[in-house]
């Protein structure tokens, strides 16, 4: 348009362009030194992802910063694979039978509790599911695996053993499954 006549801004203007648009000129890519860096600890250490590597970097004395690092790995699709839990085969879900006769089934659960101090206490409660009694409710600070099989020895020899004990399950996030 120049060629016809136009001025270059008002050439600019009828096209709808700026003049920095038509100057511009690219840089030059930076990032390549560093970049095969990256690539080069990630083919050496498979596991490590961007933080490792940012690590790594700065013990070799790179001065970067981590989100320039992270940037970079991810542009150069570097991501580490996320292992995938196994998978538990779940069992067909049965419902409780109901005992016949007392002593047969117990269930047994711990219950948590704060004294106004705040400190925590732990309760073991055995419960007979027949007959719907409290066993024994045992509160203590802190109930371990010995203190346990001690208070179900002595249950045993009170009551004499049941033919099963229940246990309530929970997840990891300590909910009742």
């Amino acid at each position: 348009m120049v060629t016809r006549g136009l001025s270059e801004r008002r050439a600019l203007r009828v096209l709808r362009m700026s003049a920095s648009a038509l100057r511009y000129q690219s840089a030059p890519d930076r990032n390549g030194p560093l970049r095969e860096r990256i690539v080069a600890l990630a083919n050496r250490h498979r596991r490590y992802g961007a933080g490792m590597i940012y690590l790594k970097l700065r013990q070799a004395g790179e001065q970067v910063s981590y989100k320039r690092v992270e940037r970079l790995y991810a542009a150069t699709r570097l991501q580490v694979k996320r292992r995938k839990r196994k998978t538990v085969p779940t069992s067909e879900r049965k419902p409780l039978g109901r005992p016949g006769a007392a002593n047969q089934v117990w269930s047994m659960d711990f219950v948590f509790d704060r004294t106004a101090e705040g400190r925590v206490i732990k309760n073991l409660t055995v419960i007979d599911d027949a007959t719907h009694e409290a066993v024994a409710i045992v509160p203590d600070r802190a109930i371990g695996g010995l203190s346990l099989t001690r208070i179900l020895d002595h249950l045993a020899i009170q009551r004499g053993l049941p033919s099963a004990i229940r246990t309530m399950a929970r997840n990891s996030a300590g909910v009742p499954c």
